[in-house]
């Protein structure tokens, strides 16, 4: 998730500097002295991306999602836990090992600790064990998509990014 945090900030300042490229000078040489204009090509101007179409309430994976939200809001680690995969948890302890840090709470708090409020899941894709879906919290207000696998008949999130889900051959498809 920091990675991604990463790519999508330098994302946004590549963007930034390109939005000021362009565009007429706001009063062009030979211009009428008479005539004001504009200049509305403000590279600091925000503009509001549309919000991706929501193609169905995610069902399936909510339930997890509303789980883990829950959990940071009452700080239950043992609760935390039950929503991740083994694989990322077994991520968690090499890393809190690194840092010789013992609290999954305190090790993820910097980077992934919700309110809950909001805390939604939209277009879920699940395609057999394994499922992408995009998250909503205060942490991430625009969403971010998120990486399932079901493990012994429950779904679990994970830390993989849904171009590792790509590389392993799964071709998802909305959930139904």
């Amino acid at each position: 998730m920091r990675t991604q945090i990463v790519l999508t900030l330098a994302l946004g300042m590549f963007s930034l500097a390109l939005s000021g490229c362009g565009g007429p000078p706001a009063n062009p040489v030979g211009g009428n002295a008479n005539v004001t204009k504009t200049n509305t090509n403000n590279p600091l101007e925000t503009t509001k991306k549309a919000p991706e179409e929501v193609t169905n309430n995610a069902p399936t994976l909510t339930p997890v999602f509303k789980a883990y939200c829950e959990a940071w809001k009452n700080d239950d680690e043992a609760a935390l836990r039950k929503t991740y995969s083994q694989s990322t948890l077994k991520f968690f302890e090499d890393e809190m090992k690194k840092e010789k840090t013992k609290s999954l709470i305190k090790f993820l708090q910097a980077t992934d600790k919700v309110s809950g409020n909001p805390c939604e899941v939209v277009n879920e894709k699940i395609e057999g064990d394994k499922a992408q879906a995009k998250i909503r919290s205060d942490k991430y207000p625009n969403g971010i998509d998120v990486v399932f696998l079901k493990e012994g008949g429950e779904w679990k999130m994970t830390n993989m990014q849904p171009q590792d889900l790509r590389k392993s051959g799964t071709n998802s498809n909305a959930a139904k």
